[in-house]
């Protein structure tokens, strides 16, 4: 998606893939006339030669620390050698600044990249999306269409959540990218909503009535969540395990966007609570 957000606002494309790489992925890339160029991470060799003459490069990595650490300092310190200057990380999250380390582990790698970046002799840009969108479609506690439900934890029945859609964050990802200059952190959001409204947007969409409920209080959610990691050591070598979604539901619950971006970085058309809730709700 931002590789199709750039080459729509006219950049050359320069797609660094791995061996192992989809080949459909890889397909879909060529196709819409991205130059896709396989790349070594274990040679910084091949990330210097593929990085010469570009402008800004952005992460789009996802996984541990193998990746979120090892892979994307490899892909830094190689751009950086070939002169590149500003270099967006794959954050597209919650800002976890406001976190306390250990309340969410993939955040938690996020922020050991942080400070290696944030030592070198490059422009750094974080951009912070809350949540994506999608997580609506997928029964979660926040929305469970199964059992007609809006959740929350502690007195956050009216707290605003972030949410932005893939497509709206690949846009402004390539915005971004596109300007010699940006700030060191970036707050973006399709839209916020509380669960309170959220339940209200859900019910006028279906007609349908939704229970509003408090599951526990966060304190309570937490010390929860420790338990199950606990418990359950495999999880770590895990990107998604049970306790690291409920991290990331708990991380929604503690920090927000006070501030929006949305609008510092070119026309963009940020797809409104109702119109998402349509795409997916009857």
């Amino acid at each position: 998606m931002i590789c199709k957000a750039l080459l729509s606002q006219g950049a050359k494309v320069v797609a660094l893939v791995r061996k192992e790489s989809d080949s459909e992925k890889i397909k879909l890339l060529t196709q819409m006339r991205a130059v896709v160029t396989e790349v070594d991470f274990n040679k910084i060799s091949d990330v210097v030669k593929t990085c010469k003459g570009i402008d800004c490069v952005v992460s789009a990595l996802a996984g541990l620390a193998d990746v979120i650490i090892d892979t994307q300092k490899a892909l830094l310190d190689g751009a950086i050698t070939a002169g590149v200057k500003r270099f967006i990380p794959s954050d597209f999250c919650t800002d976890y600044q406001l976190l306390i380390p250990g309340e969410n582990r993939n955040f938690d790698l996020r922020r050991t990249f942080r400070s290696y970046i944030d030592e070198k002799d490059i422009q750094p840009t974080s951009i912070f999306n809350g949540a994506f969108a999608d997580i609506l479609k997928y029964n979660t506690p926040i929305l469970n269409l199964k059992n007609k439900s809006v959740a929350y934890w502690g007195d956050k029945a009216d707290w605003k959540l972030d949410f932005t859609t893939m497509e709206n964050t690949a846009a402004f990802t390539a915005a971004v990218a596109l300007k010699d200059k940006s700030q060191r952190d970036l707050h973006i959001a399709s839209f916020q909503i509380s669960p309170k409204m959220l339940k209200g947007s859900v019910e006028a969409i279906t007609g349908q009535d939704f229970t509003l409920q408090k599951l526990s209080d966060l304190y309570e959610f937490s010390a929860n969540i420790k338990k199950q990691r606990s418990e359950n050591p495999s999880g770590e070598q895990e990107l998604y395990a049970k306790w690291q979604q409920a991290q990331y539901m708990y991380s929604m619950f503690t920090t927000q966007h006070p501030k929006l971006d949305n609008q510092n970085y070119g026309a963009i058309e940020w797809t409104s609570e109702d119109e998402y809730l349509k795409s997916f709700l009857k």
